[in-house]
C-alpha cells in the first residue's frame, strides 16, 4: 500500500510569508521607521483613533499610514486630509494583511520619509492576528460595546499584542461593560500586555496613549 502523502499548505503558506515579515522587520529597523499594526474588529474606532492621534503629533513627527480594507478608500482619504500621509491596500475579500501585502504599500510609502507608520489593518478579530506582517509592534482596539467577554472567544490577537486600547469609553455607562473583569483577563492571558481605556471624542487618557506611543518608539529606535 502507498503511504498517503500529507502536506500541511497552511503551515507552508505561514512560513513563507515569516520569513519575508523578517526581512520587512529587518528593513524596518535599519531606516529607524517604527510601524504600529492596528489591529480591531469592524467599528472599534480604528480610524477615530489615528485621526487624532495624528493631529496630536503631526506638528513634531512626519506620519505614514496604510489603510487596508476590501473596499473603497473612505478611511485613506480621511487620513490623507489630516495631514498624514496614507497608502491604501484594497485586498479585494482578503480579511487581513500579510507580509507580501504590505511589501508593496512600504515600498510606495517611502520608509526615509517617514518617522512614524501605522498599518490600519483589516476590520477583523480573527485573521489579522494569524499574519505576522513584520510590524515593529501589535496593538489592538477593543470598544465598549463589543463587551469584556472578547478575551475569551479571541484569545489569539490577546496573545499576539503589546497594547490594548479599550475604546468608546463615553458610552460605558450604556453597556454591561466591566473594565476590571477585562483588565483582570487579559493579564491572565498575557500578563505583558498594557490596558489603556480611551476615548478620541473626550480626550479621555488620549495623552497615556501617545505617552506609550512616544516611548515604545524611542526605545525601538535605540535598540
Amino acid at each position: 500500500m502507498v503511504a498517503i502523502q500529507y502536506i500541511d499548505i497552511k503551515k507552508e503558506i505561514l512560513s513563507e510569508n515569516d520569513n519575508l515579515a523578517n526581512e520587512l522587520r529587518a528593513r524596518l529597523k535599519e531606516h529607524k521607521a517604527f510601524l504600529i499594526n492596528v489591529m480591531a474588529s469592524p467599528g472599534a474606532g480604528k480610524t477615530t483613533l489615528l485621526l487624532d492621534t495624528i493631529r496630536r503629533l503631526k506638528d513634531e513627527l512626519k506620519i505614514g499610514v496604510i489603510e487596508a480594507d476590501i473596499e473603497s478608500m473612505v478611511d485613506s482619504e480621511k487620513i490623507e486630509a489630516s495631514g498624514a500621509t496614507a497608502v491604501q491596500i484594497r485586498t479585494g475579500g482578503d480579511c487581513h494583511i500579510d507580509a507580501p501585502m504590505l511589501k508593496p504599500a512600504l515600498d510606495s510609502i517611502g520608509l526615509d520619509a517617514m518617522d512614524l507608520l501605522f498599518l490600519e489593518n483589516v476590520g477583523n478579530l480573527v485573521c489579522p492576528a494569524e499574519f505576522d506582517t513584520g510590524a515593529s509592534c501589535n496593538i489592538m482596539l477593543l470598544s465598549v460595546p463589543e463587551g469584556d467577554d472578547k478575551v475569551l472567544k479571541y484569545p489569539l490577537m490577546f496573545t499576539v499584542c503589546d497594547l490594548l486600547l479599550v475604546t468608546k469609553t463615553d458610552a460605558q455607562s450604556l453597556f454591561d461593560f466591566d473594565l476590571e473583569k477585562l483588565k483582570t483577563r487579559v493579564r491572565q492571558l498575557n500578563p505583558k500586555m498594557k490596558v489603556i481605556p480611551v476615548c478620541a471624542k473626550t480626550g479621555e487618557n488620549m495623552d497615556e496613549w501617545i505617552s506609550w506611543l512616544k516611548e515604545t518608539r524611542e526605545a525601538f529606535q535605540n535598540s
